[in-house]
């Protein structure tokens, strides 16, 4: 009859035992489970902020030429106003 009680204090404390340490397990997993998620995020969250910087945004307005616009003096011709005596 002892003997018989001995092996059931025995059995409930390591099923006690188990119990606590199944319920830390089941915490340690969950924080690194959160840990590896968040690392995750932060990870894509770099990335996706670079690649939106990778591109240049602006507005723009297209002008259309006028047909007497000035334009710019060649550049193989020498400049009227370089001083050349030439003129």
């Amino acid at each position: 009859m002892l003997e018989r009680l001995l092996w059931f204090i025995v059995a409930a404390a390591v099923l006690v035992a188990g119990f606590f340490f199944l319920a830390a397990a089941i915490v340690v997993a969950t924080m690194v489970a959160v840990v590896l998620l968040v690392r995750v995020w932060w990870v894509n969250r770099r990335l996706r902020k670079a690649a939106e910087q990778q591109f240049i945004t602006t507005e723009y307005t297209v002008i259309e030429r006028q047909a007497h616009a000035a334009q710019l003096p060649d550049a193989n011709q020498p400049s009227r106003q370089s001083g050349d005596p030439n003129r």
